[in-house]
């Protein structure tokens, strides 16, 4: 009997340029066969910290202000500590990241580093991009993060930014994912 595979994206967007990157990223996960996703949006203030415990993989998302996480996003990370660092819930997870900002540098490296660093303290297992830096906007990793998915958005609406390679990027992450958390699973 196959066991399917979940994955949770939980993230905060500011403006709603790194909730579409979310749905990238989940379209991604939705690619491999047998796994599933669950979309978690830190503003809705109600965390699932029961369905964050069954995942299979985690990743976190958000965008990068002033060369670090958000606010919300570094509250969540606070809030965990009892309902999942103290018991360490999450170790052994599959763990990964993805940022927004509005420079195309913006110091989103940041960003997924203060991330890493806290799936690293969950004792989670950190998934980066495998993608060699694009070398034009059409091409995938075009800001050239290894860590995670790293987007750039102009000062416009969700809807025309961020551009589609990012998005893409994005999703190939979210696969990426998928596919070792499903790996690792049958490992055991």
């Amino acid at each position: 009997m196959a066991t399917s595979t979940l994955v949770s994206i939980i993230y905060d967007s500011g403006y709603g340029h790194t909730a579409k990157q979310a749905m990238s990223v989940a379209l991604g996960v939705t690619k491999v066969t047998g796994a599933e996703v669950r979309l978690i949006a830190i503003a809705d203030k109600n965390i699932p910290w029961d369905v964050l415990e069954a995942s299979d993989a985690i990743i976190f998302g958000s965008p990068t202000y002033n060369g670090s996480v958000s606010a919300r996003f570094k509250q969540f990370m606070e809030d965990s500590t009892r309902p999942a660092w103290i018991p360490q819930k999450w170790r052994n997870k599959v763990a990964a990241g993805f940022t927004n900002s509005g420079a195309m540098h913006g110091d989103k490296l940041q960003s997924l580093i203060a991330m890493s660093l806290f799936a690293a303290q969950h004792g989670m297992v950190w998934v980066g991009l495998d993608l060699f830096p694009g070398k034009n906007d059409q091409e995938l990793n075009r800001i050239g993060g290894w860590l995670g998915a790293m987007a750039q958005s102009d000062d416009a609406s969700p809807e025309v930014t961020p551009i589609q390679s990012d998005l893409d990027t994005a999703t190939h992450l979210g696969q990426r994912v998928a596919e070792i958390a499903q790996r690792l699973q049958h490992k055991q």
